[in-house]
C-alpha cells in the first residue's frame, strides 16, 4: 500500500466533471452542421436543445434542408453523427436524437430568384 500524503484527496473522493447542457447543445448543433455540409446558403444554422439525465443526453435538433432531396437520409445522417460526436466529445450516451425539419428550401425557387430558370 502506498502511504497517503497529507493534504491530497483520494481520486474516488475528488468528484466528477459535469458538462453544462448548453455545451452539449453546442456540440450537437455543430455535429448537425457537419453532417449537412451542403446546407442552403439562406438556411439558418441547425439549433439543438438537450435534456441531460445522469450520463445520458436526449437531443432535439432543428434544421432547414434543400428540397427536393433525400430528407429521410439526411435526417438519419444527422441522428448518427450527432450521437457519435456527443458520445466522443462529452462521454455521454445519446439514446435519442429527434430531428425537426423547420423549413425546406426549393432549389428551383432559389435558381429563379437568381435569374436561372428553365
Amino acid at each position: 500500500m502506498a502511504a497517503e500524503v497529507v493534504g491530497q484527496v483520494a481520486p474516488a473522493e475528488r468528484g466528477a466533471t459535469r458538462i453544462a447542457d448548453r455545451v452539449i447543445a453546442k456540440i450537437a448543433a455543430r455535429a448537425a452542421r457537419e453532417a449537412l455540409w451542403s446546407l442552403p446558403e439562406e438556411a439558418a444554422p441547425p439549433h439543438a436543445t438537450v435534456s441531460v439525465h445522469r450520463d445520458a443526453a436526449r437531443v432535439r435538433v432543428s434544421l432547414e434542408l434543400d428540397y427536393p432531396s433525400d430528407i429521410g437520409g439526411q435526417c438519419g445522417a444527422v441522428r448518427r453523427h450527432v450521437a457519435e460526436r456527443v458520445q466522443a466529445l462529452a462521454g455521454m450516451d445519446v439514446p435519442e436524437v429527434a430531428v425537426q425539419v423547420e423549413r425546406l428550401h426549393s432549389a428551383q425557387t432559389r435558381a429563379a430568384a437568381q435569374g436561372r430558370t428553365r
